[in-house]
């Protein structure tokens, strides 16, 4: 059974999963709409006569859409969100859930109160590198958990692929905190329990517009330790950022890097997983979609929820509001 989907945004995300929603199958693309002529157009050359909207409402409420993907700038995730549960229409978000709190426990009880089927996009959700630290956590593989560091470095921000969405450079919006930091609060949160903000500091450029440069945070996780340090800029000699979550444990550590792949040690030096898989990052946009899928048909999933994203952003905004 195909899924009819409704994009709300095709930027630089809409058209990612445009295109991989158009290569893996099990949904079928009604349309989309976007105020930016170039990325529609961008969208039509990815899905061969994909049809555009005259606008957001009206293909929100097309009866031959069942679920509505939205990815368009985070402030109004809500606007659409609501319209969606006003049409009965399942819902799939990018995060974050928006940058507002009070906008967004209200969506939450909204879409709670309706019984609407819905999701966020946090890409780690489904990431095979997770599934495989979940085992270990479970089996006790590095014995008891001690600590988790999370470093996120970027040479620039927004990186090159990210530079048509303008907001992402904007503090009101965006920032490497709320864009990235996110997944592994999200992911924090699921491994371990409600993360609180022990301690936190974000620096920025002196201006009112620019998003941060710099943000650290002391975290706790039901008494485990996490320390978050992220910053931009200063070009390293490889030219490279750098991404990573580190478990470590009294026995050994595990470290999700580049954003899918899994490494462990165990004293020995550290030790690259999951070969097998390939691309893993094609792997995780299978597994996103597969799980989609099951929510759809009310099937066992691991989507996270719209409540779920609520407790990201409460971190995120928490972390950022510390200058």
């Amino acid at each position: 059974m195909k899924h009819t989907v409704a994009f709300i945004g095709l930027g630089v995300m809409g058209q990612r999963m445009l295109a991989n929603m158009y290569k893996i199958g099990g949904f079928e693309m009604i349309g989309g709409w976007d105020p930016n002529p170039d990325a529609c157009a961008d969208a039509r050359s990815l899905v061969p006569n994909f049809p555009i909207a005259d606008n957001p409402e009206s293909l929100i409420t097309a009866p031959n859409v069942d679920l509505v993907y939205i990815a368009c700038p985070p402030a109004h995730h809500k606007q659409y969100a609501m319209a969606a549960i006003a049409a009965g229409k399942a819902i799939y978000c990018e995060k974050p859930l928006g940058i507002d709190i009070e906008e967004s426990c209200a969506l939450v009880e909204a879409v709670e109160a309706a019984g609407t089927i819905h999701c966020v996009n946090f890409s780690l959700a489904t990431a095979a590198a997770v599934e495989y630290i979940e085992h270990g956590l479970k089996d006790g593989s590095i014995g008891d958990v001690l600590g988790v560091d999370v470093y996120l470095h970027f040479n620039k921000w927004p990186r090159d692929w990210q530079v048509p969405a303008a907001w992402l450079s904007e503090r009101a919006e965006g920032g490497f905190v709320r864009e990235t930091f996110s997944h592994y609060a999200y992911l924090a949160q699921r491994l371990f329990g409600p993360v609180t903000i022990k301690n936190a500091y974000s620096r920025y450029p002196n201006d009112d517009v620019s998003a941060e440069v710099q943000s650290m945070a002391a975290l706790d996780c039901n008494g485990i330790p996490i320390s978050f340090m992220g910053g931009v800029g200063g070009l390293n000699s490889s030219g490279a950022d750098r991404v990573e979550f580190t478990v470590w444990g009294s026995d050994g550590a595990y470290q999700l890097y580049d954003w899918s792949r899994i490494r462990t040690h165990t004293g020995e030096g550290w030790v690259e997983q999951l070969t097998d898989l390939g691309d893993l990052r094609e792997e995780g946009y299978r597994r996103a979609l597969s799980n989609v899928g099951k929510l759809m048909q009310g099937e066992t999933h691991v989507m996270p929820s719209f409540r779920d994203a609520l407790g990201v952003q409460l971190i995120v905004e928490g972390i950022l509001e510390r200058k």
